[in-house]
């Protein structure tokens, strides 16, 4: 598995997937080998994976590419695996070395990163092609919500594989919610990094133009982007209603916060299946989403929706005013992961391409 930061798990959704997949693969009897860029790292086994951690350039524009690189080259000479799992887009130019290799691999697209801000210009540019160039050279083509499966088909023909992310359901209890100074029940919540496209400063925009009584906890950070960072808090105009804690690594506390909020306002807009979404979902919190195709696709009747942020002060008030309805739309969520976002079938799906890939290998 390669493209991501690796394993254990300690930043984003690919990390979640890679760890989560993995570790069931495993489970199963593969020898699964991932890729890590942690720095100062040590472990070499976590969960049944032989961890490889290699170095990378650690800037924003390279550094994927730069540890991408190094693993290719890694996979091709040392590992040698039957089939690979290329994660984001972005590693495109990758795919022919393997490929012109022997190895077999299917690269996950992730959502539209040629319209997150922080890739405007060359940026955006360099990612109309590399998702282009993926989705030709790739064995196979996954993609994690169906909006990405029919935008491969429409845009370029090629029938992707549609496999979703996973969650778990989970019931977290509400014991440190303390150490925040908080009660369940009592908050609406935001957890995203602070980057435009995750609309966190028109959350706080909206939230503290209403008449929410409840206050607003807003986890992240911008490791890359200090000036929108710095525009969220100019957004809060200094109203004690809104509470900045930063980036919670805490997965359990995390859990605590998704569990206990009144609502959690996710306002992420050009990703597929959002992890934090549904991590969210499986631990009950009512969702109130940005109205697109991604969040209506994974939330569904459990969510409500806000166009703008002039729209989301009234969905905050409504779930203030019935709490009872909020928490029936999280029970609803619960079972939504449940039903159609579990890890055992994710990794099965990843498990059934990586079987049919191997047998291509074995009779070309």
């Amino acid at each position: 598995m390669i493209g991501t930061r690796g394993a254990p798990a300690r930043y984003g959704g690919f990390e979640s997937a890679v760890e989560e997949i993995g570790a069931r693969l495993a489970g199963r009897g593969h020898e699964v080998v991932v890729y890590c860029r942690n720095e100062g790292q040590t472990l070499t086994e976590h969960r049944g994976m032989r961890l490889v951690n290699l170095p990378a350039v650690r800037e924003r524009h390279v550094e994927t590419l730069s540890h991408a690189a190094l693993s290719t080259a890694h996979s091709i000479v040392r590992a040698r695996p039957d089939v690979a799992f290329m994660f984001n887009a972005a590693n495109a130019p990758y795919l022919r070395p393997l490929r012109l290799a022997g190895i077999p691999v299917a690269v996950n697209l992730d959502g539209f990163e040629s319209l997150r801000a922080k890739w405007s210009g060359a940026g955006a540019r360099y990612f109309r092609w590399a998702e282009r160039v993926s989705v030709r050279q790739a064995s196979a083509v996954i993609a994690d919500s169906t909006v990405m499966r029919d935008h491969v088909l429409r845009a370029f023909g090629r029938e992707a594989e549609y496999i979703a992310y996973g969650a778990e359901v989970i019931h977290p209890g509400v014991e440190r919610l303390a150490t925040l100074d908080l009660a369940p029940d009592t908050y609406h919540l935001v957890v995203a990094r602070f980057e435009p496209e995750n609309q966190v400063r028109e959350i706080v925009a909206g939230y503290v133009r209403s008449a929410a009584q409840l206050p607003l906890v807003v986890v992240g950070s911008a490791p890359y982007a200090q000036d929108y960072s710095d525009s969220v808090r100019r957004a809060a105009q200094g109203d004690a209603r809104v509470q900045f804690v930063g980036a919670v690594w805490d997965q359990h506390l995390l859990d605590e916060l998704y569990g206990g909020a009144r609502s959690y306002v996710h306002g992420h807009t050009v990703g597929g299946t959002n992890p934090s979404l549904l991590r969210a979902m499986g631990a009950g919190a009512p969702v109130v989403a940005h109205d697109n195709l991604f969040n209506r696709e994974v939330a569904g009747p459990s969510a409500t929706f806000f166009a703008d942020s002039h729209s989301l002060g009234d969905l905050l008030l409504a779930d203030e005013a019935d709490p009872s309805a909020a928490r029936l739309r999280g029970e609803i969520g619960r079972g939504r992961v449940a039903e159609h976002y579990r890890w055992d079938d994710v990794a099965a799906d990843y498990e059934r391409v990586a079987m049919r890939l191997r047998a291509r290998r074995a009779r070309s």
